[in-house]
């Protein structure tokens, strides 16, 4: 399977309550900023999650920014998803 190419930053989401706001950039290493209200709550079981759509997607290295609002764990995949379709497409 062919991986995800990241050529640019992209963003998905809002700063809304029960949401986040992900911002995905290219990078040579992988990279989580995690942060919120909840976030040492939620700090590992987000961790997982994102290397997991990473290696979903083949996407070696990027970092990732997610601004937890309270979002529930499909709430956040699914903005990741769309932010990494979105670095993933030309401009």
């Amino acid at each position: 399977m062919s991986g995800l190419l990241l050529l640019h930053t992209a963003t998905a989401g809002t700063l809304e309550s029960s949401d986040c706001f992900v911002t995905v950039t290219p990078n040579d290493d992988f990279v989580l900023d995690y942060r919120g209200a909840n976030s040492a709550v939620f700090a590992k079981r987000t961790e997982r999650l994102v290397r997991g759509m990473l290696a979903e997607h083949a996407v070696g290295g990027a970092k990732i920014t997610i601004q937890d609002q309270g979002a529930i764990e499909i709430t956040i995949k699914a903005r990741l998803e769309t932010a990494l379709l979105r670095a993933s497409r030309e401009e």
